[in-house]
């Protein structure tokens, strides 16, 4: 054997050494939801993103409670549940960096899904490569706390990452389940993540709700549908209600937080409640919609990822956008 093939079988066993070391540590994520336990066997397979509304909680140690109890049968002196800290390793991904405006047409969005540019910087950033297998996760306490997952897997979904979970109940769960908590700022390595791809079938616009024959569902309270309130941040006085032939189905038929802890429904009790409200589950045309394509995102993750419907669509500007145009119609159940 030559200088030149001994050479070429050391280089060669190098890199089959690190190929090897890699699959060792790869990790697949082969569910949507993932349990803390499956979360705990492979905390260090995995990329961890945090999502809150703020990054005080996330790296302080509170002073209030640090247990669920119920609110309604608490004793004296017991305090209510609150997330501190974070799952070990966790990144974290502020909820405003979720979003982005721009002007469509003749009319400025607040709402609507980051640039390509603006994704891959958030992601990279957060220490996210191209072969990350990612769980995402939020404080899981209360029923506002689920879609800051979903919003995050619909975008990572969109802009072509597949390995992906969310992990049920939260980081409520975590702590629930008394796992380790840490208590600092959010650190990575900067990861290389790219877009692969971007799947526009699974986003649908303004023009799609106003010319499509879709199932248009609307993710809100039932107080909103109606026109009982309105959001005053997201849509004008005249938009309260919802758009003409959306059916209602609400945040709350899809994901239980009476214990303080946001998990999942059983998909076949959705589908009972789903056919109880004339709501087609199947593979039908259907767009989810909500105030900005928040609580929507948590519909259709349930529809597109959990039931199977793989035509379920994510109206991104959601009511926001629907409302810039005063000339769009709404309705309204509610008589002034």
């Amino acid at each position: 054997m030559n200088h030149k093939t001994t050479r070429f079988h050391g280089m060669f066993g190098i890199l089959l050494g690190s190929l090897i070391s890699v699959n060792a540590y790869a990790v697949q994520v082969l569910a949507p939801v993932v349990d803390a336990v499956w979360l705990s066997k492979n905390l260090n397979q995995v990329v961890i993103l945090d999502v809150r509304t703020e990054k005080d909680s996330f790296k302080k140690r509170s002073r209030r409670g640090s247990g669920p109890v119920n609110p309604c049968g608490a004793k004296a002196g017991q305090k209510a549940f609150h997330v501190s800290g974070h799952i070990p390793g966790a990144k974290l991904i502020l909820w405003k960096k979720l979003f982005e405006e721009r002007k469509l047409g003749d009319v400025q969005v607040k709402y609507l899904v980051p640039s390509q540019k603006k994704f891959e910087k958030l992601m990279q950033k957060a220490g996210v490569n191209n072969d990350s297998a990612i769980v995402i996760t939020s404080n899981g306490v209360n029923l506002g706390d689920a879609p800051l997952t979903t919003r995050l897997y619909w975008m990572l979904k969109y802009f072509g990452h597949d390995n992906v979970a969310i992990l049920d109940g939260g980081t409520a769960k975590w702590i629930q389940d008394t796992r380790k908590i840490k208590y600092s700022k959010s650190k990575s390595k900067r990861g290389n993540f790219k877009v692969s791809t971007v799947r526009s079938h699974i986003r649908a616009t303004t023009k799609d709700v106003v010319t499509g024959t879709a199932q248009l569902i609307d993710a809100r309270g039932h107080d909103m549908y109606l026109g009982l309130s309105y959001p005053a941040k997201f849509v004008p006085a005249q938009a309260a209600g919802h758009i003409p032939n959306a059916k209602n189905f609400p945040l709350n038929l899809m994901v239980n937080s009476a214990d303080l802890m946001t998990t999942f429904y059983k998909m076949d009790k959705i589908a009972q409640v789903a056919a109880l409200k004339n709501i087609k589950i199947e593979q039908v045309d259907t767009i989810f919609y909500c105030n900005t394509g928040a609580y929507s995102s948590l519909a259709w993750f349930v529809w597109h990822e959990l039931l199977g419907n793989k035509k379920a669509r994510l109206y991104d500007g959601s009511m926001h956008e629907w409302s810039r145009d005063a000339n769009r119609p709404v309705s309204s159940m509610i008589i002034d």
